[in-house]
């Protein structure tokens, strides 16, 4: 007999208006559906979108705001910059993208994108990526998206924690996940000594942060 479906089974197989209805708008959350720039008074709108449903067009202009803001970082890294590589992973089905348009034009200024998953047996929201054109930076609207993440985990047992992959040449980024509480994850590659006696050095971080 084939066993019943998990948590986080079930939580990938719903769509996305239940989705949102069940993890993200319980009384206590912040999910909001548009947001107001602080300094400029732009209007933008806020939605969830499964990746199965997202546009080619605003897949597209997701991937150009991957390579605008860290392109240098996957160049500089054992991992190099790959573009057909990262549209695939983009391409994952399981994926939800958080995206940010501007109200007027319906450009995509910012995204974060989440998986209910397993790491190492352990389930978790991972959090795949969070860009922000430069205007949107140092607003506020990054944390506002990362409290999405986290009010998804708290809601959604048996997930108790919240992770991602930053490379560590990306120093902001960094410093951006520690004040929000993420710490070194006990799954984080550590320096490997090679032969000959030299060390090599990890080029990325996994970051996590508990929620309960």
């Amino acid at each position: 007999m084939k066993p019943p479906p998990c948590a986080i089974e079930l939580a990938n197989r719903k769509p996305d208006e239940q989705f949102i209805a069940d993890y993200l708008l319980p009384q206590d959350t912040r999910w909001t559906t548009s947001w107001t720039h602080p300094l400029t008074n732009a209007e933008h709108t806020i939605s969830l979108v499964g990746q199965p449903r997202l546009s080619e067009a605003d897949l597209a202009a997701c991937f150009r705001l991957i390579e605008e803001t860290s392109r240098k970082d996957y160049e500089a890294s054992s991992a190099k910059w790959r573009p057909r590589k990262k549209l695939d992973e983009m391409r994952s089905p399981d994926l939800r993208y958080i995206l940010v348009k501007e109200k007027e034009t319906g450009a995509v200024r910012g995204f974060t994108s989440l998986m209910p998953t397993y790491e190492e047996g352990e389930p978790v929201i991972y959090c795949y990526e969070i860009h922000l054109h430069s205007e949107l930076q140092g607003t506020g609207l990054g944390k506002l998206l990362m409290s999405f993440h986290t009010t998804i985990a708290q809601h959604l047992p048996p997930i108790n924690k919240v992770m991602l992959t930053c490379f560590l040449s990306n120093a902001r980024g960094l410093a951006f996940y520690r004040k929000l509480g993420f710490d070194k994850d006990d799954i984080s590659p550590e320096p490997r000594v090679l032969r000959g006696g030299k060390t090599r050095e990890p080029d990325y971080v996994i970051l996590s942060k508990l929620v309960r």
